[in-house]
């Protein structure tokens, strides 16, 4: 690990004045560090800030303070009661001990698990851009199906960030300058495109304090997660679903994915596919064809667009019922 700066920020507003790569659990950045994967010259301690609290808001949804602990947030009262969703999909991610450290911000920044971007003696454009993406024509089982370019195929790998996606989630931030910008997780996330390096929207010094929940959703909740082994494994699948049925007819659909995308992938078309039809095998198969309508493997991840099929089916019968 190549040395670096440590300051301590007392307050948000001293954190982004500060200047300097933010550090809470360290879960993922540490390891980056190690490896001198991310060699920042500067870190700023923000774990001692008062953002860890979860709190109701007047609208009925919540507020979520981006040092609030992973395994805190799964086991929330309020979180299991009125998005089961989002706790399903925390404690279906690492560890309970990596839980314990992992904060909610932190878990949104998370970085790919692409071997290559790991592996610093193999070219990669996220890591060293415009160095060439040994994934492609490489080992890339666990990579990206949807939204890849030419440049990138890595996949974004947090569970939590996939439910928080299905609840329509808005990221609250603090700039440098004093402004504060309220982002909603659909516009969080960067498409790799010429520029993988840049996974998200925020600009440098940009802290995240929050992370606000609407009310919560009509209809029944599923998390469910396809991986090589049963436990601590990213996701080669994973379906957060939220679907309400009235009178013998899906009325409302809320579904992102994992595993699939460099970001939590939610596809509209996949939604309208199955609203204000009665459910079926022939309404499923549709949404999974609206889905899977860009899907594009590389090799040794072809699989997961058969494999996505199946389990999306699998669970909007478990939702609803249908069979027909």
């Amino acid at each position: 690990m190549k040395s670096f700066d440590y300051a301590r920020a007392d307050s948000p507003e001293a954190a982004v004045a500060a200047g300097g790569r933010f550090i809470a659990g360290g879960t993922n950045l540490l390891d980056l560090m190690k490896l001198q994967i991310e060699t920042p010259e500067k870190l700023v301690d923000i774990s001692r800030l008062d953002l860890a609290d979860i709190e109701e808001r007047a609208d009925g949804g919540l507020t979520i303070g981006a040092l609030v602990p992973n395994s805190d947030l799964a086991a929330d009262r309020r979180v299991i009661k009125g998005y089961p969703v989002l706790s399903r999909a925390l404690l279906a991610g690492a560890s309970g001990q990596l839980r314990n450290k992992a904060s909610t911000g932190g878990n949104l920044l998370q970085r790919t698990r692409c071997y290559y971007f790991y592996d610093t003696a193999m070219p990669c454009n996220k890591r060293d851009p415009g160095s060439g993406c040994s994934a492609i024509g490489g080992f890339n089982r666990i990579l990206a199906v949807l939204g890849t370019s030419d440049q990138c195929i890595a996949t974004h790998p947090s569970d939590m960030a996939v439910a928080m996606r299905a609840l329509d989630a808005t990221i609250v931030t603090l700039k440098p300058d004093g402004d504060r910008r309220r982002i909603a997780i659909g516009d969080f996330y960067r498409l790799p495109g010429d520029t993988p390096q840049i996974e998200t929207v925020l600009e440098g010094g940009e802290l995240i304090t929050h992370v606000e929940l609407p009310p919560p959703p009509a209809g029944t909740q599923l998390y469910r997660k396809v991986r090589d082994r049963a436990s601590y494994a990213f996701a080669l699948v994973s379906v957060a679903a939220i679907i309400s049925v009235e009178d013998d007819r899906i009325a409302s659909a809320a579904l992102a994915f994992g595993g699939l995308g460099p970001m939590p992938w939610r596809n509209p078309a996949v939604e309208a596919a199955l609203v204000g039809n009665a459910p079926s095998t022939a309404v499923f198969e549709a949404a999974a064809d609206a889905l899977l309508a860009g899907a594009k493997g590389s090799g040794s991840n072809d699989f997961k667009i058969p494999l996505t099929r199946r389990v999306l089916i699998a669970c909007l019968r478990d939702l609803t019922g249908g069979t027909a």
